[in-house]
């Protein structure tokens, strides 16, 4: 009845966006197969002379309430249960797993370490300046020298130095400061260098899984023959973009945080330099002792 009042209307089982979807793909498989199949005209032919057509894969079968109803192979394909984790995995292979795995281990190890070395109390604690300053204004020099030799900063250490060797002069003091400095940022250059060196390897590992995933696609072009299988196309072009994908993942957070604590530790170093030369500048005009080494 409703199509006899509204010749024009929408059938009500093809309302919904799912029936709308099966028409348009049955629509273009439709489209496909004429426009793929050179014999249509032998077809034509046949079907005139009375010859059966054999049914198609994609016939449609009554089904039991008189609506039709794909045949079996006809459907859409089902859904994949697989997770983004597992096709991840199955993309990189356990070798790149491993590789990538441990590349971020370390990195959020040595980030760590940095991030704790690269602190104020372990440079230059103000606590050390205040009592260092104390005891000088107080002529304790050898209780300021017990001070700094107790203290585990590097500032501890550089004036520790300085006093040891404040005997021979202000000079050689001086001298004595900038070898105890030198080493301990080269110490600290040194372990912020890793972090570098993961941020320069892991694009280069991405970039060479993207090879490998290339050179496996284009293999199976050219040994599948005129139509090889999409899903074992896929396979390389995902081992392709995810090795790609994870390199940077793992480069670009190595690289922003070696810059960030090398200018903080480089910042702090020279506030190590500034703070222990305006401690040890009472002993400017102190003169050498004789017979001193």
């Amino acid at each position: 009845m409703e199509r006899m009042t509204r010749p024009f209307g929408i059938p009500s089982s093809l309302r919904s966006p799912l029936s709308w979807m099966l028409v348009w793909v049955l629509l273009l498989s439709g489209g496909f197969a004429l426009t793929h199949t050179p014999a249509f005209g032998q077809d034509d032919a046949a079907a005139e002379f009375g010859e059966p057509e054999p049914p198609g894969p994609a016939a449609m079968e009554p089904a039991a309430d008189g609506a039709a109803a794909p045949a079996a192979g006809g459907g859409a394909p089902p859904a994949s249960d697989q997770s983004l984790l597992a096709w991840t995995i199955e993309s990189l292979g356990w070798g790149y797993v491993i590789v990538f795995l441990a590349l971020s281990v370390t990195f959020v190890s040595l980030f760590v370490m940095n991030m704790l070395a690269a602190r104020r109390d372990t440079l230059c604690p103000g606590d050390l300046i205040e009592e260092f300053g104390q005891r000088l204004a107080e002529n304790d020099n050898q209780g300021a020298y017990d001070l700094a030799k107790s203290d585990e900063s590097v500032l501890g250490q550089v004036l520790a130095a300085g006093l040891a060797k404040i005997s021979r002069g202000y000079n050689k003091a001086l001298e004595a400061m900038q070898e105890v400095g030198e080493e301990e940022s080269m110490k600290l250059e040194h372990r912020l260098s890793y972090m570098a060196l993961i941020g320069n390897l892991s694009p280069m590992i991405g970039l060479f899984g993207t090879v490998q995933g290339m050179i496996s696609s284009f293999q199976v072009i050219a040994t599948g023959g005129a139509t090889p299988k999409p899903s074992d196309l896929a396979g390389g072009i995902s081992t392709a973009l995810f090795t790609t994908l994870v390199g940077l993942a793992v480069a670009i957070p190595a690289i922003a945080a070696y810059n960030i604590l090398r200018n903080r530790v480089s910042r702090l170093m020279l506030e190590v330099g500034v703070e222990s030369e305006n401690l040890m500048s009472k002993f400017e005009d102190m003169t050498p002792k004789t017979g001193a080494r």
